[in-house]
């Protein structure tokens, strides 16, 4: 993953092996508008996840890191091109820094290829079931009729 501006990633996708994916960041799942507005973006974070995005595409990238809550944008502008790995995965009702999550099923369903799921495992009394939990839920997910086919788990 790179997180930069566009010389950090065109550094990136240059160096890069035929055996190595180059994902951009977009926007941190940790940061809201409020958030982003202090750092000086006057836009929402949807705007600025498509806007880097396609500049990372545009130079090479193979894909993105990015919400769940965007991915649906991505996948309109942008199409099936490229790969969306979606942090900040929250199965249950959300209370740590991060505000812009989404669950397992929403994820996937919103257009995402990949999750990462973290804390809600790492921190959960019993991380294995925690784990399987989640593998549970994907397995649900893509057994139904109605399942993302562009996936690649």
């Amino acid at each position: 993953t790179v997180h930069g501006n566009d010389t950090m990633l065109e550094a990136a996708v240059d160096a890069k092996s035929d055996d190595l994916k180059i994902l951009a960041v977009t926007a941190l799942t940790s940061l809201d508008r409020n958030d982003l507005k202090d750092l000086g973006f006057e836009c929402n974070p949807e705007e600025l996840v498509l806007s880097r995005a396609k500049r990372a595409l545009s130079i090479g990238c193979d894909g993105v890191i990015s919400s769940g809550l965007e991915a649906p944008s991505l996948r309109k502008h942008l199409g099936e091109r490229f790969l969306i790995i979606t942090p900040g995965i929250r199965p249950v009702d959300n209370d740590d820094d991060q505000k812009r999550t989404v669950d397992v099923e929403e994820a996937f369903l919103n257009g995402a290829d990949y999750i990462v799921v973290g804390r809600p495992i790492r921190l959960a009394e019993d991380s294995r079931q925690a784990a399987e939990n989640v593998q549970g839920r994907i397995g649900k997910l893509f057994a139904e009729s109605s399942a993302p086919s562009r996936t690649n788990l």
